[in-house]
């Protein structure tokens, strides 16, 4: 149901003629943005999500990625190089974005791991505060992957056209293998119909005190949040991570350069 919003409210009556159907125009995107409600899916921490993950998660570890002439020359002017990579199992690729940062790889981690911090740093970012952090032991195992951290985090983010989407995320942080993966925490209800993606971090090849930052994502939503919000997603928000992360670790590692 549409709600009841008395024309008054949107001053629309003293309006000349060539501005009203602007006007009308304006008040009925405010009736459809009205209508846009996770209510369905609304996301809550006591209940578990809809599914156990849709998304196929990320490995740890190097993505692989060639980098040619182009792409070392787009990185060397400070921007942001993009490209695909390949899913196993699936036809269709990823993208993902190769930053370099100057900043050491334990400065660049110290910044992405803040994450009750991360309002402030990252674009669109609401609130976000850890509610469990486990320590684990090392294994030695060839037959296990190296994992050290579990963390989880309460994220709330605001996007374009629709209310904030609240989520919460299983971080696998593995420092032997340079990587830190996640996916939602299904045993909570998100606002995302998934998430999974993906950080590595690694000392630039020929520049000291530099890195060479990986990032990609993969997100999907409920049907009745608008495309270009799907769209904005897939990809502005790849650019926009690895160009916050490049932001405040320079910064930390000017103002405490040891």
């Amino acid at each position: 149901h549409f709600p009841h919003i008395h024309p008054s409210t949107m001053k629309c009556q003293r309006r000349t003629a060539p501005l009203a159907p602007l006007c009308h125009r304006f008040a009925l995107l405010v009736l459809l943005l009205a209508t846009i409600s996770p209510c369905t899916n609304a996301s809550d921490i006591s209940a578990p999500h809809s599914h156990t993950g849709k998304v196929s998660p990320f490995e740890p570890g190097d993505p692989k990625v060639s980098l040619n002439n182009k792409a070392k020359s787009i990185l060397s002017s400070g921007s942001p190089y993009q490209t695909t990579i390949h899913v196993p199992g699936s036809t269709s690729g990823r993208g993902l974005v190769v930053q370099d940062v100057h900043a050491p790889p334990d400065v660049v981690w110290d910044r992405i791991l803040d994450f009750d911090h991360y309002v402030g740093m990252v674009p669109k970012t609401a609130e976000s505060n850890n509610y469990e952090v486990i320590k684990h032991k090392v294994t030695k195992k060839r037959d296990q992957l190296p994992l050290e951290q579990t963390i989880y985090t309460k994220m709330k983010v605001g996007l374009p056209l629709v209310p904030k989407m609240t989520f919460f995320v299983k971080h696998l942080y593995y420092p032997a293998l340079n990587s830190l993966t996640w996916t939602l925490d299904y045993s909570r209800r998100s606002d995302f119909d998934d998430s999974v993606g993906y950080w590595y971090v690694v000392p630039h090849p020929d520049l000291p005190n530099w890195s060479r930052v990986y990032y990609s994502v993969s997100v999907s939503m409920y049907d009745w949040v608008p495309k270009a919000v799907v769209n904005f997603m897939s990809t502005k928000a790849l650019t926009d991570a690895t160009g916050w992360v490049k932001k405040f670790s320079e910064k930390r590692w000017q103002e405490d350069p040891r």
